[in-house]
């Protein structure tokens, strides 16, 4: 007799699992969690663009942070003469004090044996204050003039001596000041510059040669601005001497000589700048170091300040201050020797070629360049300074 029972439906069964439908979403669930595992690690990882935009950061704070070491270094120097020269001057006055404190000695040893004015010369020498003692006119009538005189020493000696102390003091609080500021800024240039080391190191080999490609698209990208920069400027120099020609023909013969004159102190400004780029010219491949006014290495403001120096013009040390040194002009007026300062914070200089090209030692790691103006972008261009 055949069964009316029912028969069971025959699922496949997966781990356990009888239905396909369960088997379905517990494999998605798995994959899932799989992936979401693998994903995580990678996804704390910053970028290689965020890793490349970080050290280019770091890096341009490492050049901030020099300029602020080189300023407080050229302060701690000049500050360290000063106290030096104030503590010369305060042995000397020294030496002063006691030759009049001596001299009134004798007067006061004089009296003495004669026996005259003991009690009121002893008092004098005691005195704090020798000048209130013998405003008294009865003393005072009884000095000699050789005494007033050397009595009117002394206590200009002393004035004038405690002053210089006081100065001295002072002088040596901001010394301290100085050095202090000194080496917070050197700290910080270290730590930035430790930063972005770690960070390069981390990267993978694959991840540094797309680095690479990344950098050489940016060179690139760069040399066409400064090609599009030298067409601009050849092009103002031309019109410029078809315009002087033609005024030049109108004048006649008489305007040739008021016309040399005039170009002297331009000349005279040519040769400077060609003295300051031929020695920046021949520091190209000595490595950048901050702080390194050269001969051996350079930072980016020791090498601008170096060159001009060649050329017979003082700059000043930090870019902050080389940016007021001078005339400022456009991009497109650049000419041979300008400074060209970089950021807002005028953290960064370099000397122009002509072409759109500057040499100037970059950053830690690398050497003395010659490389496009647009090297880091056109927005990065701060100004263009004329230093004679």
């Amino acid at each position: 007799m055949a069964s009316h029972r029912k028969s069971r439906s025959t699922g496949t069964r997966v781990a356990g699992i009888r239905t396909p439908a369960l088997a379905t979403a517990a494999l998605t669930s798995v994959a899932l969690l799989s992936q979401s595992a693998n994903a995580a690690p990678s996804d704390d990882r910053p970028s290689l663009e965020e890793v490349e935009k970080k050290v280019d950061d770091l890096y341009r704070q490492a050049g901030s942070a020099t300029e602020k070491y080189n300023a407080a270094k050229e302060k701690t120097s000049k500050q360290r003469k000063k106290v030096d020269t104030l503590l010369d001057d305060v042995a000397k006055r020294t030496q002063k004090l006691n030759d009049a404190r001596t001299e009134l000695g004798s007067f006061a040893s004089a009296q003495y044996r004669t026996g005259a004015s003991v009690p009121e010369t002893a008092t004098l020498l005691l005195a704090d204050s020798p000048q209130d003692y013998f405003d008294q006119n009865q003393l005072m009538n009884r000095l000699t003039g050789r005494q007033k005189t050397a009595v009117d020493d002394y206590v200009t000696q002393q004035s004038e001596t405690m002053k210089k102390r006081r100065e001295a003091t002072e002088g040596l609080d901001t010394l301290t000041d100085s050095q202090n500021d000194l080496k917070t800024a050197k700290s910080t240039v270290q730590k930035k510059l430790a930063t972005a080391r770690e960070l390069l190191s981390e990267l993978t080999a694959e991840e540094k040669a797309r680095l690479a490609a990344i950098e050489k698209k940016k060179q690139e990208e760069a040399a066409r601005k400064a090609a599009e920069l030298a067409k601009q400027q050849a092009a103002a120099e031309q019109a410029e001497r078809k315009r002087q020609e033609e005024a030049a023909q109108q004048q006649g013969s008489g305007s040739s000589s008021g016309s040399s004159e005039s170009s002297t102190p331009g000349s005279s400004n040519g040769t400077q700048a060609q003295k300051a780029l031929a020695f920046a010219q021949a520091q190209i491949g000595k490595p950048y170091v901050w702080g390194a006014t050269g001969p051996g290495s350079y930072d980016c403001s020791g090498l601008t300040q170096a060159a001009w120096k060649a050329a017979g013009v003082t700059l000043p040390r930090t870019t902050y201050d080389q940016v007021n040194a001078g005339t400022t002009v456009s991009v497109s007026q650049a000419q041979p020797g300008d400074l060209v300062f970089f950021y807002d914070d005028i953290s960064h200089v370099g000397l122009y070629v002509g072409d759109g090209k500057m040499v100037h030692a970059p950053k830690p790691g690398a050497y003395v360049r010659e490389e496009s103006i647009f090297y880091d972008g056109e927005s990065s261009i701060y100004s263009v300074v004329r230093p004679a």
